[in-house]
């Protein structure tokens, strides 16, 4: 297990540089973003050294190790994330973030089941730009950061699933995962109405 810990060691020497550069990436995002109505927040964070360590050990079926050089397999060690008001305007954000960024993978959470109700989000695997990293950065910036973009409601909910579901100090039983679940159609409710609301009395064309 000593072992292990050099893993999370490496990364505490970077993490420093690391959030440096989330903070110059949320300043970059917040320029990308300028003028597109309805945003409410633009964040960039990176991974604590904690998390970046209980990922970095995780296990597959087979009990090997996920991540073979977590330093270059990790890919969100920078993160960041768009809160926005109603459902169109994520695609609104969309639109721009693909116009002038380069991603690798996209990719739409949300349940498997159409019956089912949980999380939902989009969620990119991006080139981390260019022009937020210095020549003494380049060693250290990893090639990616994720982001999501993610309503209000939407946000508001994964936070506290996360708090209550995967910082449990047990596992729920069936009654609290109903009440997960109803919380969760609540959010997926309060989003449709809203944006329907929206659309009735603003409009809401969907252009960038």
């Amino acid at each position: 297990m000593t072992a292990d810990y050099v893993i999370r060691d490496e990364y505490v020497e970077r993490f420093a540089i690391l959030s440096t550069l989330a903070d110059k990436l949320q300043t970059s995002l917040k320029s990308v973003l300028e003028g597109v109505e309805r945003i409410d927040s633009v964040t960039a964070r990176a991974k604590s050294p904690d998390r970046y360590f209980q990922k970095a050990i995780k296990v597959d079926s087979t009990g090997s190790r996920k991540y073979s050089n977590p330093k270059f397999d990790i890919q969100d060690q920078i993160g960041a994330r768009i809160t926005v008001f109603y459902l169109s305007d994520v695609e609104r954000v969309r639109s721009k973030i693909v116009r002038h960024l380069r991603f690798i993978e996209e990719a739409s959470k949300a349940p498997e089941s159409d019956s089912e109700f949980g999380y939902f989000g989009l969620h990119f695997i991006i080139n981390l730009p260019d022009d937020i990293v210095t020549e003494e950065e380049e060693e250290i910036a990893p090639e990616f950061f994720e982001l999501q973009i993610k309503t209000l409601f939407q946000h508001a909910w994964s936070e506290a699933h996360h708090d209550l579901g995967y910082k449990s100090p047990r596992d729920l039983n069936a009654d609290e995962r109903r009440k997960v679940a109803f919380t969760a159609a609540q959010a997926w409710g309060a989003d449709t109405i809203f944006e329907q609301l929206s659309c009735a009395l603003v409009g809401n064309d969907n252009e960038p």
